[in-house]
């Protein structure tokens, strides 16, 4: 794929994210997580520091189910909640760690769980499909695009 070529397919893929429902970004995440999670801590070394979302990832925990999904709605909605403001703080590398670190917690059961059989929609397959063929810098590129496009914008 020519360089012009995986810059239009990341943007479309970008793009195609922010067309989502708040529950097909965040069942997208969780797929992209679920199946490249390892290889995205490692994708700014140095730059990331995953102390920092500690404290969040704490109170997120000790909250009830329904509370963790709420605030991870809340995320994807921007709505502005003292848990949202924490995450807003955080750095782009902070962030995507910590959308890695909040999947880990989810396969563990410490935060709500993505219900079993769960499978995308067409649009959010389709969209997993596009990111998958997309080079590892591209695929990086596309999740920070999201994560960033999440927590409060005032």
């Amino acid at each position: 794929m020519s360089v012009d070529a995986l810059i239009q397919e990341t943007d479309k893929a970008s793009a195609g994210l922010k067309q989502l429902s708040t529950d097909e970004k965040l069942g997208l995440l969780w797929v992209i997580y679920k199946n490249m999670g390892n290889s995205i801590t490692p994708a700014a070394p140095g730059a990331a520091t995953p102390q920092f979302t500690q404290k969040l990832l704490t109170q997120i925990k000790e909250m009830e189910q329904r509370q963790q999904l709420e605030f991870m709605r809340d995320l994807v909605d921007r709505n502005s909640t003292d848990h949202t403001q924490q995450y807003k703080r955080f750095t782009k590398d902070n962030k995507l760690v910590f959308w890695y670190q909040l999947a880990g917690l989810m396969t563990e059961g410490e935060v709500i769980p993505v219900p079993g059989g769960y499978s995308l929609g067409n649009d959010a397959a389709r969209l997993f499909n596009t990111i998958s063929t997309l080079d590892f810098n591209s695929q990086i590129t596309v999740l920070r695009d999201a994560v960033m496009e999440m927590g409060p914008v005032a």
